[in-house]
């Protein structure tokens, strides 16, 4: 339908709600650029958004007024920190969880009733949208996995992961649709899924004044490190320095090294700003880093995380898009870094690759809410 044609049947006060998934950023990072979109087109729209992630960090990412209701749909896995799963906790809370899915249901439930909602956009909790099935509201999957394909990643030969994995299937499979945007890993036994470009906020070139404000000349290589949204800190102590390398630390980590300075001191540099003025992103695998990077054009050293069962897409979709090279924990652990990094640099810059699936969602969302 052209657009003119949906602007004239939707309703500009509309009422979105959104249910975000609190592991980790990259679900936000998903989210948040096509939620910019859609108010952009309709700012009088309203907005409801579910998620334990902090509110600076939403308010930092979705523009606009919204409101929030904090509570987890979800807790996709226990972690133990940003690399390794606790996979028999995490196995014993889906149980636990489903032990107690009619209870989780009628919560669920109880809030959609009370924000009374045009449609539901779920990334990827599947108690809101099984709760929307049962109240008959329109509801979107969004997001470049499932939790029902991560847990069978997992634990596949567990004797009742059919039964775990059976209402979280037909709760995603209740969904209008459930767009994967690129990267996503192939989820065979969803029959709604329709594939999208990659999502990803493009962020400013502030690389002159970074280099004003740090001292540097223009010619080091500038390093942003950041593993996510669950703590993980490396014992950089211990790494040795590396000529011409300098390092943009998160603000927790509390580093004192002439070549690594906390990013927090370059004041108003928003992290999609650092990302696009770092010379590489220095990662985990997840949907948030490899799309941010490819799309600003920033090259990324990630470390491996090679039982994530989402992995092997997210690696291959950037070596085919993007710039990257994976290094082992040992080399976390140890900071042997250069000859990696080395590798990667020498690697022929890919263009940014441009994030069509905002556009596409935001798209799915008028169309929804006509």
């Amino acid at each position: 339908m052209k657009q003119a044609a949906v602007q004239q049947l939707m309703n500009p006060h509309s009422h979105l709600y959104v249910a975000l998934s609190g592991h980790g950023f990259g679900h936000l990072a998903q989210v948040a650029p096509v939620l910019n979109e859609w108010r952009r087109r309709w700012p009088q729209a309203r907005l409801t958004l579910q998620s334990l992630l902090p509110e600076p960090v939403l308010r930092t990412r979705i523009a606009g007024q919204f409101a929030i209701v904090f509570g987890a749909a979800d807790f996709g896995m226990l972690m133990v920190d940003a690399l390794e799963a606790k996979v028999g906790e995490s196995l014993a809370a889906y149980r636990t969880f489903h032990a107690e899915w009619e209870a989780r249901l009628a919560w669920q439930e109880n809030l959609l009733r009370e924000a009374a909602p045009d449609l539901v956009l779920a990334d990827i909790p599947y108690l809101a949208l099984a709760a929307a099935a049962r109240l008959d509201i329109p509801a979107l999957a969004l997001c470049s996995l499932n939790w029902a394909d991560i847990l069978a990643g997992y634990c596949p030969d567990e004797p009742d992961l059919q039964g775990l994995r059976a209402p979280m299937l037909a709760a995603y499979q209740s969904a209008v649709a459930f767009l994967q945007p690129a990267p996503s890993m192939p989820m065979p036994e969803l029959q709604n899924t329709r594939p999208i470009g990659p999502i990803a906020a493009l962020g400013r070139d502030r690389r002159s004044e970074i280099n004003r404000q740090l001292g540097l000349r223009g010619d080091e290589t500038l390093v942003l490190m950041g593993l996510g949204g669950v703590a993980m800190r490396p014992p950089l102590e211990l790494w040795p320095e590396l000529p011409g390398v300098r390092w943009l630390t998160p603000p927790d980590w509390i580093v004192t090294r002439p070549d690594m300075v906390n990013w927090a001191e370059l004041g108003d540099c928003a992290m999609l700003d650092l990302i696009r003025s770092s010379d590489v992103l220095f990662a985990k695998p997840g949907y948030g880093a490899f799309a941010e990077a490819a799309c600003n054009g920033t090259r990324v050293l990630y470390v491996e995380r090679d039982d994530w069962p989402e992995e092997p897409w997210l690696s291959h979709w950037l070596a085919e898009h993007g710039n990257g090279v994976k290094i082992s924990r040992r080399q976390l652990a140890t900071g042997e870094l250069a000859e990696p990094l080395r590798a990667l640099l020498d690697q022929p810059a890919r263009p940014p690759l441009p994030p069509t699936g905002v556009v596409e969602a935001a798209d799915w969302l008028e169309r929804l809410l006509r």
